[in-house]
């Protein structure tokens, strides 16, 4: 097949698929920044997902080869999905052959109806199970519905995928090698990374935040900081965090989230065993070092909170 027709080709399967699509566009621009020689991401915006963001502030990745296309994270919403695909159209006409799915959060996943209509399949960890028959996952639909809905589309369900992971693993598609690790439980119980072996990119879901306060909610804090340390036994000379900017010194990266997560744990077991009550004991922190940082306001009293309730559960047994 030549370039032309293969071209052809391409475009005909995208416009099929936006005829056939329930959601409205997304309109928000989307461009992706190369950061090894087959590896690419799009960053989303510091913030929390809202009609005027579209829902884009979450990364997600792709590495082409000479066999394929590999999708690491769908971003929030099936428009943003189509964006991310025409994206990867952009830079080839190879057929996107797999989206790895980090963690089942709203924000990297919801956009896979559009890989998977490109002709991705669907891979992510087996943890993830127990989160789509959650009430939390039906919760959180329905916020998503409220703030997102046209970008979701008339028919959106939460969507399975199409091999369930159980322990990490390797591939290789057109000479190209891919190791995917289990660390959950941490930011989620199934999270997994992903590392381009040739390119030393590290694609990390969202174990990393950079440049912004990450959202704890009912994470193992503990096992989080574990998840971390793994992270940082990994070769990698590129990583491309869940949320922010991609850097070229991982070490130093991994630092914010890790400093972040053992200062609220250290603040709020000190308030458990001196029997402070939260409130109490929030407005006593100094929160200098973090109050400058992105989604702050946002996100770090509910991380408080959930930290304080997780150091009540392991003062009662004895962590």
């Amino acid at each position: 097949m030549n370039a032309h027709r293969a071209w052809t080709c391409v475009l005909l399967a995208h416009v099929a698929i936006a005829n056939a699509a329930t959601w409205s566009p997304a309109t928000i621009p989307l461009n992706a920044t190369q950061v090894g020689p087959r590896s690419w991401y799009v960053e989303g915006r510091l913030e929390d997902a809202s009609k005027d963001n579209q829902g884009f502030m979450s990364n997600a990745g792709f590495v082409i080869t000479d066999e394929g296309v590999v999708v690491f994270d769908a971003l929030g919403t099936p428009a943003l999905g189509d964006l991310l695909v025409q994206e990867i159209r952009r830079h080839t006409a190879q057929p996107i052959r797999r989206v790895i799915i980090s963690h089942y959060h709203a924000d990297h996943f919801y956009g896979v109806a559009a890989l998977r209509a490109a002709g991705a399949e669907v891979w992510a960890h087996v943890k993830a199970e127990r989160y789509l028959r959650s009430d939390n996952a039906q919760t959180r639909l329905a916020e998503r519905r409220q703030s997102l809905g046209p970008w979701l589309g008339s028919d959106f369900a939460l969507a399975r995928p199409d091999r369930w992971l159980s322990t990490d693993e390797s591939f290789e598609l057109g000479g190209v090698r891919f190791s995917l690790q289990h660390v959950g439980p941490g930011h989620a119980p199934e999270d997994l990374v992903m590392l381009v072996e040739p390119d030393g990119v590290l694609y990390s879901g969202d174990i990393v935040y950079a440049g912004r306060v990450p959202f704890v909610g009912d994470a193992d804090t503990r096992a989080w900081l574990g998840a971390i340390e793994r992270l940082l036994k990994i070769p990698a000379r590129v990583l491309v965090p869940g949320h922010g900017p991609a850097s070229r010194s991982p070490r130093d990266e991994l630092q914010l989230t890790h400093e972040y997560l053992i200062y609220l744990r250290k603040e709020m077991a000190r308030a458990v065993a001196d029997f402070v009550p939260f409130a109490e004991a929030y407005a006593r922190i100094d929160w200098r070092r973090f109050a400058v940082v992105p989604t702050f306001k946002a996100a770090n009293r509910n991380n408080a909170y959930n930290i304080y309730l997780q150091m009540e559960g392991e003062a009662l047994h004895g962590k």
